[in-house]
């Protein structure tokens, strides 16, 4: 009797310590179980972070679109996308900490229960939400790349995914994003406030932004044929709900401190370098003279006052006020009259930092400056553009060409007075500025979408304008898709091989589905 409890002891020591000494393997740091919740907001942030950094290794949209130019390390300013791999960069970040986290954290909530006493509608809310930021993420891998792994994109097990037709996925997520509007109900809550950095959980934005969403995905394939019908009933369904004042713009809230400042702020300010003035391409659009650009008139290797006096006192036509919020430094051409010049670099020169116009403190060094993924202003355009389209949404082209220019004015702090006398200008008035409706829209939507590269890039693509000279030594033309990461070349070959053949050649040359013009 004694031996067998000495043993019965035994075993339960010995399984004890087994126990003690697997606990000591578990990091309590690294839950097994992350919250769906949590993997949303990481996600939410990473895909802002994304979208709104000019990290030169991750995002050049501003460079191309030539709003901002390089001072020294010129590369990308002429459009070298593969020395810093750029393209893997977008795409890791977005495949990786976006839509990874977001698969997850939707598996993770729709496989909760809903408890007594709970509304079910709250699960439902988040997960169409969900839903809406996985939609604008495809879609906007989608116009980077073409073809992109879709169907197989997410699956862990599947390390060689296929790629899937990019006029395909356009069609699957517009079906997704339908689904999940008409899931959304505004009369429950969705996320805490807490964990959701763009809205704090109002669902009633989150469906105008939906709608948004929608309306801008309806005018970017507005131009094939054989989606014309699918548009005209996105983008008729969406005007009604869609993003109606700045309070609604969907931008995500940063803080004073790292690591949770604006990304801009990070690479302008706390990098310590001066990488990067204004162009004259955006200057001269936002305040044309009646003279040749200012150049170095002496001779003596840099511009300088006496370059400046070549100014022409009273020829300046107009000034943007949002010149002001967007740019730093400025010369007082004629005192008397209260007029201001900019002087911005040439695209792919080796630009003097000292010599030209900077980006606004108001950009550069404002940690808690909001990230945008849309705002009223581009919605207006959008609208203006469906106007002139033939979709039935209301107003007239030029009633939300001005709502969208007024809007953009007052965001960055102008008044409506201010925006009222802009548009008065007959340069500006969309009745008497030059060019057809595309070249009017997309002049005013360039200077509208600065600071938002990406988004300025796509409508540049749609609607062809405005005209970018090309930059000092370019390495291609104006790239209108990224070329597949390089990685994908090597680990993916069978795959890649298929996708550059399909969407006829892995070139920054070759348009996505919807950029027939």
């Amino acid at each position: 009797m004694k031996n067998i409890i000495y043993i019965l002891l035994t075993i339960l020591v010995t399984v004890s310590c087994s126990s003690d000494i697997e606990d000591l393997n578990e990091n309590v740091k690294d839950p097994i179980n992350v919250p769906g919740a949590a993997l949303f907001t990481s996600a939410q942030k990473s895909l802002v972070d994304q979208m709104v950094s000019t990290n030169v290794n991750r995002n050049i949209f501003r460079l191309i679109m030539q709003q901002w130019t390089a001072t020294t390390y010129t590369d990308e300013s002429n459009y070298d996308i593969v020395t810093r791999t750029i393209p893997e960069s977008q795409w890791d970040a977005l495949y990786k900490d976006v839509l990874k986290d977001l698969d997850e954290a939707y598996t993770v909530i729709n496989e909760q229960d809903v408890l007594p006493g709970e509304d079910p509608q709250v699960k439902a809310n988040q997960l169409a939400i969900i839903e809406i930021l996985s939609v604008y993420t495809f879609s906007t891998l989608v116009d980077t790349f073409g073809d992109i792994p879709y169907s197989e994109a997410l699956d862990i097990e599947n390390l060689l995914p296929k790629y899937d037709n990019d006029q395909e996925i356009y069609t699957s997520l517009i079906t997704r994003l339908n689904n999940a509007i008409n899931d959304l109900d505004e009369g429950s809550s969705s996320f805490p406030a807490s964990q959701d950095n763009m809205y704090l959980g109002d669902v009633s934005k989150w469906i105008k932004f939906a709608n948004s969403l929608k309306l801008r995905m309806g005018i970017t394939i507005s131009d094939v044929s054989s989606l014309s019908t699918l548009a005209r009933t996105m983008i008729e369904e969406a005007a009604p709900n869609v993003i109606s004042s700045n309070e609604y713009n969907a931008t995500l809230k940063y803080l004073s401190s790292t690591p949770n400042t604006n990304p801009v702020y990070v690479d302008l300010t706390l990098s310590g370098r001066n990488d990067y003035v204004v162009t004259n391409t955006v200057v001269e659009a936002m305040q044309p003279r009646d003279y040749e650009r200012i150049e170095d008139t002496n001779g003596d290797g840099t511009i300088d006052e006496s370059d400046r006096e070549t100014v022409v006192p009273g020829s300046i036509e107009y000034t943007d006020p949002r010149m002001k919020f967007y740019f730093e430094d400025n010369i007082d051409a004629d005192p008397s009259i209260e007029q201001i010049v900019y002087l911005g670099g040439t695209p792919g020169s080796n630009n003097s930092f000292s010599n030209f116009t900077h980006i606004s403190p108001g950009i550069g060094n404002n940690p808690t400056l909001e990230g945008i993924l849309m705002d009223y202003s581009e919605v207006e355009f959008l609208l203006a553009e469906a106007v002139e389209r033939g979709f039935a949404v209301g107003g007239t082209a030029e009633e939300h060409y001005n709502n969208a220019v007024t809007a953009s004015i007052e965001y960055w702090g102008g008044t409506s007075a201010e925006a009222s006398a802009h548009l008065a200008l007959p340069a500006i008035a969309y009745a008497t500025a030059s060019g057809d409706w595309k070249e009017k829209i997309g002049n005013q939507k360039w200077i509208a979408l600065y600071n938002r590269g990406f988004e300025s890039w796509n409508s540049w693509k749609l609607l062809d304008f405005p005209t970018l000279p090309a930059p000092t030594d370019p390495v291609s033309e104006t790239p209108v898709r990224y070329t597949y990461p390089i990685v994908e070349q090597t680990l993916n070959g069978d795959s890649y091989n298929a996708a550059a053949s399909a969407i006829g050649g892995d070139a920054v040359t070759t348009r996505i589905f919807w950029d027939v013009n």
